[in-house]
């Protein structure tokens, strides 16, 4: 899973190249916005209830344990791997077969997935699954600075950005819908990403790139801790991996939240309040992000609307230990998709004023993913150490504290206000 699913930041590519006026052109941006709808849907349809579900359904008694070793698993898998199917477009120069290849075997996987009965067999399949979705992944991310002029790159990445609160929306209904039938679930969202990939594929014409050359282990290395090494960049990278540590820590585990923790009303299923709270969440996280992104840029404030986003997600953490009810869930998931969806688009402005050298921005950018990336690997095995020490209301606890915390590293930073 990411914030994006490990590894959704962009990739190192090649400099842009001018592309055909097709593939540039608007027709591109509908495409974008469908290839990226169908990878949340089914990132968030599988991590955030057909896999709970088919673990649960494995073993009930130790369900909280397998999902934080399968998720974590499948994480670290996935974070390793980005780089590698990305690499591999890069050398081919094209993006397009890598899209239609990783979307095909989606199908694949998912239907693996659904039919595997041990949780080791689960883990084996649900990271493979992680590596068809990064082959195409990897070659979607990348089709924004090959192909999207620099003049509209602003409205090319809304239209990346509004994947994830639509596609987690329609991921989850669409495996509430099939919540018992896993396997059919899992196919439909595997047919799900196919199906843009064919028509991303098939529609949006490419031009071939420049092969690109690869970087040796050690220069990359060298790059990673040199961009750390400039203070404000890595208080930047510190308050962003804090509140994403703690925001993936709760949402990995909602649906168990649903059934062991909240008082639900007679007659309806966990299931069926996920199906119920995404959409509420995801229409807020959208509303936030367009007003903060805006309202940032004309106050020139970042920080501020940082620390009130963070201090405004530990608040709404706090809400299902004091009303651990359906309404409250309600009021939680509206007032936690405020805050992370402003969160997140001012961070992200914030860090792009912060890099250290402007030819090195793609590079940059994708250091800053691995505080995306890393503590959605962290996240399953603390959520499940700590809801099986104590319950339910000490991981909301930690979630809050972490989110102040994310909300304190970025006062020190000095090149930006």
């Amino acid at each position: 899973m990411a914030l994006s699913p490990a590894g959704d930041a962009p990739q190192d590519v090649p400099a842009a190249v001018p592309q055909a006026p097709a593939s540039a052109g608007r027709g591109l941006l509908p495409l974008l916005f469908t290839g990226n709808t169908a990878m949340y849907a089914l990132y968030l349809g599988v991590g955030g209830v057909l896999l709970p579900l088919q673990v649960e359904h494995l073993d009930p008694a130790a369900k909280v344990a397998n999902l934080g070793l399968i998720s974590g698993v499948a994480a670290i898998f996935a974070t390793f791997f980005n780089p590698f199917a990305g690499a591999l477009s890069d050398r081919s120069g094209r993006r397009n077969p890598w899209i239609l290849g990783g979307g095909l075997a989606a199908v694949a996987t998912m239907a693996l997935l659904g039919s595997v009965n041990s949780v080791l067999l689960v883990c084996i399949a649900w990271c493979l699954g992680q590596a068809a979705m990064n082959f195409y992944q990897a070659a979607l991310t990348s089709v924004v600075p090959d192909r999207v002029p620099p003049a509209r790159r602003g409205t090319a990445s809304a239209a990346v950005g509004l994947g994830l609160p639509i596609g987690s929306t329609l991921g989850v209904l669409l495996a509430s819908a099939f919540s018992d039938r896993l396997r059919t679930g899992y196919l439909v969202l595997g047919l799900l990403v196919a199906l843009a990939a064919v028509l991303f594929s098939g529609l949006a014409r490419e031009r071939p790139l420049p092969a690109k050359r690869a970087v040796p282990l050690r220069e990359q290395a060298a790059a990673f801790l040199g961009v750390l090494r400039e203070p404000d960049f890595r208080w930047a990278f510190i308050g962003r991996a804090l509140l994403v540590l703690g925001y993936f820590a709760v949402v990995g585990y909602q649906l168990y939240i649903l059934q062991d923790h909240i008082d639900l009303p007679g007659g309806l299923s966990p299931e069926r309040a996920i199906a119920i709270l995404t959409p509420v969440s995801s229409a807020a996280m959208a509303v936030s992000t367009v007003v903060g992104g805006v309202l940032s840029d004309r106050l020139d404030r970042r920080k501020l609307f940082i620390g009130l986003s963070a201090a405004l997600s530990a608040v709404a953490l706090l809400i299902p230990v004091l009303s651990p009810t359906w309404p409250g869930m309600i009021v939680f998931s509206a007032v936690n998709g405020l805050a992370f969806g402003c969160f997140m688009a001012v961070d992200t402005a914030l860090v792009t004023m912060v890099l250290p050298k402007a030819e090195d921005a793609a590079r940059d950018m994708g250091v800053l993913n691995i505080a995306n990336a890393g503590p959605q690997i962290i996240a399953p095995f603390v959520a499940s150490a700590v809801v099986g020490l104590g319950g339910y209301t000490p991981l909301f606890l930690l979630a809050a504290a972490l989110a102040v915390a994310g909300a304190l590293a970025v006062k020190p930073i000095r090149g930006v206000r």
